[in-house]
């Protein structure tokens, strides 16, 4: 016998495993069904043994179909797309360079996400550096308020020298200050800044993830993250800086992208400048004879 337990936005906020054990008793299996809430496999149920916990890896936390090189190609041919086919290396060269350079990218790679956040599967990436990097994210891609914070994704073992967390957040759930030391003084009218003025302010070396208290909801990306994981180790070795932000790959109102095809609409339809499919990458300017409306 299975119990269904359903958790929203909010639980997120509660021990749910406390909520279990409670509600269900110490023993038995679980099934999570995910509504925008807590993580865990979409296909097997998780046992809860007489220790109450889960154990389980990240990838357990991906679902629906991969995409393998040549079905993506087929289907970028059929749309009319212009773009590249790289060997990882080079696909990782160039996209990190497009990131030191302010650009924003679409991420698509493997399966999606199974869960309330984005975690390198269907993304939006761009520098944590840059100032302009929230505004421009959210009024040219995203299409919602300027103020909308986002997520730093940091290297785990960097963690520890950008953020104060003392454990990993691989599911983008914890929050932490940043360092003090990556914090950028504030001139006297800075300070007294009200509302939405203090909005406008550069608070730390990485901006646009950075709140308005300096703290962060945070991604912490290991190996097990596959091409994720490299790409912020590439970014790192050229800048020195081993976060990035991560949102998901979407516009406001509408689900997270799941196919190549969403994928390549919503780059279309926004100002995102670079798309990675896998090893195909196309850039907004290039794209020129293109056709939607394939299914």
């Amino acid at each position: 016998m299975y119990h269904l337990g359903i958790f929203t936005g909010n639980d997120l906020k509660q021990k749910s495993k406390a909520f279990l054990i409670e509600h269900f008793g110490k023993s038995g299996d679980y099934y999570f069904n995910v509504i925008r809430g807590i993580h865990t496999s979409p296909v097997e149920p998780i046992r809860l043994p007489k220790s109450i916990g889960t154990e389980h890896t990240f990838k357990e936390n991906l679902t629906s179909e991969i995409y393998l090189a040549e079905k993506i190609k087929e289907i970028l041919v059929d749309i009319g797309a212009n773009f590249l086919s790289l060997a990882n290396d080079k696909l990782l060269d160039f996209t990190s360079d497009k990131l030191a350079e302010g650009k924003a990218v679409g991420w698509f790679q493997n399966k999606m996400e199974f869960g309330p956040r984005a975690l390198g599967g269907r993304s939006i990436l761009g520098d944590a550096r840059s100032p302009e990097m929230q505004k421009k994210l959210n009024l040219k891609v995203k299409f919602r308020e300027s103020f909308r914070p986002f997520a730093p994704a940091v290297l785990l073992e960097d963690v520890n020298e950008w953020f104060d967390l003392e454990s990993e957040s691989p599911y983008m759930l914890l929050v932490g200050k940043v360092k003090e030391d990556k914090l950028i003084d504030q001139t006297s009218d800075q300070k007294l800044a009200k509302g939405l003025e203090k909005l406008n302010i550069a608070r730390s070396k990485i901006p646009a993830v950075t709140h308005v208290d300096n703290s962060a909801r945070i991604q912490t990306v290991t190996a097990e993250n596959g091409i994720y994981y490299d790409l912020i180790k590439s970014f790192k070795k050229k800048t020195g800086c081993p976060v990035i932000v991560n949102t998901s790959f979407n516009v406001r109102g509408e689900p997270p992208v799941n196919t190549p095809i969403d994928a390549y609409k919503c780059f279309m339809a926004t100002d995102l400048d670079l798309l990675v499919l896998g090893n195909c990458v196309m850039e907004k300017h290039k794209q020129i004879n293109f056709n939607l409306n394939i299914k």
